[in-house]
């Protein structure tokens, strides 16, 4: 492999005995987006990066190596990864219900070096959370879950100090402050993003002012992802969470005011060859996230002007100018459009270093269950 910032960073030099479709990781461009962040933030303290981009704990490892402490996730497995990697504080970025609010607390006996906490957005979830931690005699922390417009989960934020009011009475819940994910901004121009952030973000901290208020302490804010990071970075007051900033993809290189490198790309080969201007390759619905419209699923860094035309589960069908260029066999470089479900699509990755040895790396987390 070329060196970091080379234009065929991506190349692999031994490739015969690499099954594919694949995913690689260049840990060297992992850590290079790790330090950026840290750059970015000047503390450890303001970070709380999302784990659901690389389910690794190569990668956790890599971020903890940089000081890295308070993590998000979004599963319970994800959770576990984190607590056998001996993360410090991990917030459950998911309103458990059933099954695993019982896993949630299995997690904390079996991890109780890890300091774990989840989200709230309603009294019924509350008092069943409640519940199991007085059944458990343990304190549960909590962060309320604020909807500003992604309209996914959450409540407004006119409803807030009310929720609060009434989650006081749970001796067994720690309300520890406030969470908000505003996924649905991601304008290319940041201008734009900073406009939708300033619509909620002085009613926020007027919230978070009134709580602490309230109860004579203080009261966290976890605001954001990684399209918003910039904008949030500057806010001293919050907790920024990105995820995608580790791996990086096609879909947000739109938003170059951020120092992030590509780190993973999928590794596909031609299966045949289908006429004078069509390719199929092996890289179906089960290699690469599906859920953007055709042209924005992957970008072929060997082959730019190359289209996709067909996608099935385990075919890729895309057209170039002149097929007699390729043979059965060659191999395409790809960046996905949204490399967070594309990772987790994979059992493992090929860690490729600048000297090309390649290791293999557990894509742990990308299982509904590890062992809890």
């Amino acid at each position: 492999m070329h060196a970091l910032f080379e234009e065929n960073w991506y190349m692999l030099h031994q490739t015969d005995q690499l099954s594919t479709p694949a995913l690689v990781i260049y840990p060297q461009r992992v850590e290079h987006n790790i330090n950026q962040l840290l750059k970015m933030a000047a503390s450890a303290d303001r970070l709380r990066p999302h784990i659901k981009t690389c389910k690794s704990g190569q990668v956790i490892q890599l971020m903890q190596q940089a000081g890295l402490y308070k993590f998000k996730c979004a599963t319970i497995a994800e959770a576990e990864l984190l607590g056998q990697c001996g993360a410090a504080d991990v917030l459950l970025a998911y309103q458990p219900v059933g099954a695993n609010i019982e896993r949630l607390m299995q997690l904390i006996a079996h991890f109780p070096a890890t300091r774990f906490s989840c989200l709230v957005d309603c009294i019924e979830a509350a008092e069943q959370l409640h519940q199991q931690a007085s059944k458990n005699r343990l304190t549960l922390s909590i962060f309320i879950d604020v909807n500003v417009g992604m309209n996914r989960t959450g409540i407004t934020l006119n409803k807030v100090c009310q929720l609060s009011s009434q989650l006081a009475s749970f001796v067994n819940l720690k309300t520890m402050g406030l969470h908000v994910y505003d996924g649905h901004i991601h304008d290319t121009d940041i201008a734009a993003r900073q406009q939708q952030c300033n619509h909620y973000l002085t009613p926020l901290m007027h919230v978070q002012q009134q709580l602490e208020s309230m109860y004579q302490r203080s009261f966290v804010l976890v605001v954001g992802g990684t399209p918003t990071f910039p904008i949030h970075v500057k806010n001293p007051s919050v907790e920024c969470s990105p995820g995608t900033f580790v791996f990086w993809d096609k879909g947000y290189e739109s938003f170059t005011e951020q120092p992030f490198l590509s780190a993973a790309v999928v590794i596909t080969r031609i299966v045949s060859i289908i006429n004078e201007h069509l390719l199929c390759l092996d890289l179906g619905h089960k290699a690469i996230a599906s859920e953007n419209e055709l042209h924005k699923r992957v970008f072929f860094l060997n082959a730019p002007g190359a289209k996709a035309v067909s996608h099935s589960e385990e075919h890729l069908v895309i057209t170039v100018p002149n097929t007699e260029l390729y043979h059965i066999g060659d191999i395409f470089y790809g960046i996905p459009y949204h490399i967070c479900p594309t990772v987790a699509l994979y059992d493992e990755a090929n860690a490729a270093y600048t000297n090309q040895q390649l290791t293999h790396w557990a894509i742990e987390a990308r299982k509904r269950k590890i062992t809890i």
